[in-house]
């Protein structure tokens, strides 16, 4: 899980750096460094997510771009699902 944690960062981290970069000066050697770190930590959360949890839901959360790793963090504590609704009981 804390693999899954520091990938999710590493990612959204990149892309915003990454989206900074194009927005302001455009550095060429921003994007030669952060765009292979970003493509990898995006492959990361994908594959932890797959190992940690089999939960549909979660799987295709971590293939949104940028965000995914943090979406399937929150999935997995609980916080975006409710364990029961008052209908289901």
């Amino acid at each position: 899980m804390s693999m899954l944690r520091a990938a999710a960062r590493v990612e959204l981290l990149s892309l915003l750096v990454l989206l900074g970069n194009l927005a302001t000066v455009h550095v060429p050697w921003v994007a030669t460094l952060l765009g292979p770190l970003h493509g990898c930590a995006y492959l990361v959360v994908i594959g932890a997510t797959l190992a940690v949890t089999g939960r549909g839901r979660a799987r295709l959360l971590a293939v949104v771009p940028g965000i995914g790793g943090l979406l399937v963090l929150r999935v997995l504590h609980g916080r975006a699902e409710p364990a029961v609704r008052a209908g289901d009981a």
